[in-house]
């Protein structure tokens, strides 16, 4: 370590978000950065813990104190060489990974001032590009091919890692550009999509081929590969199937999200296939990131008002003895979106959607108690009978989405990210990745 004492007195800090005033007008990124010099006193913060509970809580399994302290001895290149041993894609990560490392780092439970890991790692990533550190290379071919069906993060992770193996890989979806979540899921505002367009032509030029706007079915997969890889995410959002679901207005929130990130790409819609919040009373039905990303978004649009409900009680706020450190906290999160101006209530069930000349104008929503979990079983949701209705001209559900059912796949099929998980992290999508990046080479190397 190059400064042991530096948790002591230098506090974190960090970048912060622009101006509410000024970001809602814009779906240019919130985030702001810190410049180089004090981006490494943070850096310097890392205790360099003889256990490392951060590695342990990273699904990649980042070393995060031996960059940490290459970034504070300003070794940028180092940093990030030590950085994508572990992570193919520190600037996805460094952006919207909700950086379980910090929550379990040590001086979150000493003085819940965890080292700034996931703005340094978005750090050391901008500066590999800046610096030119990032030089693609064309790995010697093994003769082999593999097809990956899905260009989302498990699969990007799963054609780096083989491509970099010499494997010859050819990445199919159905939409016109790389990304999936990344491009169509997550707003502008938390991740530009330049940055993926970035890494998308280092990919290309290390030989990874890209065939956009091609669906596959994967009971019938392209002849001519030695393997496969399934990585087509969570497709199917979890709907709300009450009475008034034909109502016009309502709408999932991927409709929405995605429609957005198209329309900032030069894309455009006809009127009456518009999802716009402008001049609207919006409802967010679900509690998490999603639902979020539809009250950013929904700002942006120019709702007049918006309303996020959730159906489980409100967390804790900042400590919940229910998951103590260093587990993550399910806590009371309070995001960017949220900051820009949002009515947040818990523990309310959708009855019905109620409308008028065919359009939804309100939801009845019911209050729930949730009964303690018994005999390891899960907590019962019990209905108060306390109704009301929350009036609306639009409803956005963000309750998450459905585990894809597979077909059985022959031996050289393997399925990787959310489409064998469940939705879940990007993170967790990109170390799913590479790990069936390594079944797959072991399956294909000659046995000796």
């Amino acid at each position: 370590m190059g400064d042991p004492k530096a948790f002591l007195n230098i506090p974190r800090q960090e970048a912060g978000y622009r101006p509410i005033h000024e970001r809602i007008t814009d779906f240019s990124q919130v985030e702001q950065t810190l410049n180089s010099h004090e981006r490494k006193l943070q850096a310097s913060r890392c205790m360099d813990c003889g256990v490392p509970f951060c590695h342990w809580a990273c699904p990649l399994g980042n070393k995060d104190p031996e960059f940490q302290d290459a970034l504070y001895k300003g070794h940028w290149r180092e940093a990030y060489r030590i950085l994508t041993s572990t992570n193919d894609f520190p600037e996805f990560t460094g952006r919207v990974c909700p950086a379980l490392c910090e929550k379990s780092c040590v001086l979150k439970l000493s003085c819940d001032e965890p080292v700034t890991i996931r703005e340094n790692e978005a750090a050391i990533a901008e500066a590999a590009f800046h610096e030119g550190y990032i030089v693609p290379v064309q790995p010697r071919r093994n003769g082999k091919k593999v097809a990956v069906i899905g260009a989302g993060p498990a699969g990007l992770s799963v054609a780096v890692r083989l491509n970099a193996k010499g494997y010859k890989v050819t990445i199919f979806d159905g939409k016109p550009m790389p990304g999936g979540l990344l491009r169509y899921g997550i707003p502008n505002f938390k991740l530009d999509k330049t940055v993926i367009d970035r890494r998308m032509k280092v990919l290309q030029a290390e030989g990874i081929q890209f065939e956009m706007g091609a669906y596959v079915d994967v009971r019938k997969l392209p002849d001519g590969f030695d393997a496969y890889a399934i990585c087509t995410g969570t497709p199917t959002a979890r709907d709300l199937h009450i009475p008034g679901r034909e109502l016009k207005g309502i709408y999932l929130a991927l409709d929405m999200l995605a429609q957005q990130n198209q329309i900032l790409d030069g894309e455009t819609f006809p009127r009456d296939q518009l999802v716009n919040a402008k001049g609207k009373r919006v409802l967010v039905i679900g509690g998490g990131d999603t639902g979020s990303d539809c009250i950013g978004t929904s700002i942006r649009q120019g709702a007049i008002s918006v309303t996020q409900i959730e159906i489980m009680p409100q967390p804790p706020v900042g400590h919940n003895n229910a998951t103590p450190w260093p587990l993550w906290p399910v806590v009371l999160k309070t995001t960017s979106s949220h900051e820009e101006g949002c009515i947040r209530r818990w523990s309310l069930a959708s009855n019905q959607f109620i409308g008028k000349n065919g359009k939804v104008t309100g939801v009845e929503v019911e209050e729930v108690e949730w009964l303690p979990a018994t005999d390891g079983n899960r907590p019962t949701m019990k209905p108060t009978g306390k109704k009301e209705v929350i009036n609306t001209d639009m409803v956005l559900l963000a309750m998450g989405y459905l585990k894809p059912e597979h077909p059985e796949f022959a031996e050289n099929v393997f399925v990787a990210g959310d489409a064998a998980t469940g939705a879940s992290l990007v993170v967790r999508a990109l170390a799913h990745g590479r790990e069936v990046a390594q079944q797959i080479d072991k399956l294909l190397t000659p046995k000796h």
